[in-house]
């Protein structure tokens, strides 16, 4: 029996299959023939002539952490405009908040560098065969962005906890 193979047409219904449950620690694999027409199985082809690349399904990937929305704001006695001096200082922020803000900046940074979006990477083919990535100039500078507040969160927290 040849393995059930998913066009370019079917991708979406691959997507919907990756985002079930049922996908957990299972392999997509993507076929490119010699003409480099590239198509889907779920299962290893055999006897197959052309370029087999097995996708590990990571279910985590497309996951993200959403901040935490502020208390609503107590009026004050006597009306929004009877007390005019400024406002305390806010309370600093928790060191669970500061792991937090730490674990968040690293599922970005991940996510960036694990997922670059269209144009954000060219590959460009050898004369042996394969090709290598190049990033843009923009992904880059995002990237060192996105790495150094993974360090400033790192430092805040190490801060926080006395260290």
């Amino acid at each position: 029996m040849k393995p059930r193979l998913v066009t370019s047409l079917g991708f979406a219904v691959v997507a919907f299959a990756l985002a079930s449950p049922a996908a957990f620690g299972q392999t997509l694999y993507k076929l490119i023939d010699k003409n480099g027409k590239v198509t889907y199985s779920e299962k290893p082809p055999k006897d197959y002539d052309g370029q087999v690349i097995p996708m590990n399904i990571d279910p985590n990937a497309n996951t993200a952490t959403l901040p935490k929305l502020p208390p609503p704001a107590a009026e004050k006695p006597g009306g929004p405009n009877s007390d005019t001096r400024p406002e305390a200082p806010k309370a600093k922020e928790s060191i669970e908040d500061k792991r937090a803000r730490l674990e968040a900046a690293k599922q970005a940074y991940d996510k960036a560098r694990n997922n670059p979006g269209e144009g954000d990477v060219t590959w460009i083919g050898n004369a042996g065969g394969g090709t290598r990535a190049i990033p843009s100039e923009d992904f880059q500078k995002r990237l060192s962005r996105l790495e150094a507040d993974v360090k400033k969160a790192e430092e805040d927290l190490r801060r926080a906890e006395g260290g």
